[in-house]
């Protein structure tokens, strides 16, 4: 009898095993050609609100490519930044690289350097965060070769936006230096 009831209560916990198995889901694991921005693109368009920023943002600086224009064929105009911040992210450096690369190359060409902030903050203090933020990218372009003459930094700080919206992400846009052909 004791037996019996040991190997009932057996079957019963295997039965139940199964049945939990059964209807666990598995994530299956794709493999795409797509691209990291066609996937985070793709990802906006069918995500819901926080996961659409998320995709479109790396802590709290901007990494999509809605607001960004071109300096040249295949070299974007503009960096982003944390908040409060005038250090170069990685993909910051790498924009940086192409448009020095690109101003070495057309060494008649002169550039304006804008800095901008989000709308937080006092206008002094985000005219200043701006100039520092010109002047981080322009330091940079430096280091590769181009000569400080060719280049002249403006800060804007938060009186010209590029997404006018009140939010993290619009905030995020808005943390920017632009890269302007000057003639």
């Amino acid at each position: 009898m004791n037996l019996n009831k040991i190997l009932k209560n057996a079957f019963i916990v295997v039965l139940l095993g199964l049945v939990v198995t059964a209807c666990a889901t598995k994530k299956s694991v794709k493999t795409t050609t797509e691209s990291s921005t066609e996937k985070k693109a793709a990802e906006t368009q069918t995500a819901d609100p926080i996961e659409k920023l998320d995709a479109l943002m790396q802590g709290d600086v901007y990494i999509g490519s809605d607001t960004v224009g071109e300096l040249a064929s295949g070299v974007p105009d503009r960096v982003f930044f944390a908040t409060n911040e005038t250090i170069l992210t990685t993909a910051s450096r790498e924009t940086l690289r192409k448009q020095a690369a690109w101003l070495r190359q057309n060494s008649d060409v002169t550039v304006v350097v804008e800095g901008h902030a989000d709308e937080r903050g006092t206008r002094e203090y985000n005219l200043a965060l701006g100039e520092r933020r010109a002047n981080a990218a322009k330091d940079y372009l430096m280091t590769y070769g181009v000569s400080s003459d060719r280049i002249k930094v403006l800060s804007y700080g938060k009186e010209r936006p590029v997404d006018s919206g009140s939010n993290p992400l619009s905030w995020s846009k808005n943390r920017r230096s632009v890269t302007v052909k000057a003639n």
